[in-house]
């Protein structure tokens, strides 16, 4: 079983979500049970994934794990773009989570990438 408080993208996914409920709170009330929750659950699901498949005991569910925390981080950067296209809320504001969202993509793939190379 692996700590998942030691890990970098663990802590990284961590502030994402935060940053993320940070901008969810600018977008107009009617999106409450749309593209808000939307972005909420995606952000909420990469550190989660990472968390529980560090409780998992061998290096292929692990990699199971992260895959889904890769998937979700696509799925936010996916909303992100419908938002910044709708112009929801300022680009201005997107383009920091943005840059966040695409490092903790490349921490997630490399661990994936070390994983498969192992086995």
């Amino acid at each position: 079983m692996r700590n998942f408080r030691t890990l970098d993208i663990w802590n990284n996914g961590i502030k994402l979500v935060v940053e993320i409920y940070r901008i969810a709170k600018l977008l107009p009330k009617e999106e409450r049970y749309g593209l808000k929750s939307q972005i909420c659950r995606a952000s909420i699901s990469i550190p989660s994934n990472i968390a529980e498949g560090c409780s998992r005991n061998s290096d292929t569910e692990f990699k199971r794990f992260l895959e889904i925390a890769i998937g979700s981080a696509f799925e936010l950067e996916t909303q992100l773009q419908i938002i910044k296209e709708l112009n929801l809320i300022p680009e201005s504001e997107i383009t920091a989570i943005e840059e966040s969202l695409n490092q903790e993509q490349k921490m997630i793939n490399g661990l994936i990438s070390k994983i498969k190379s192992s086995n």
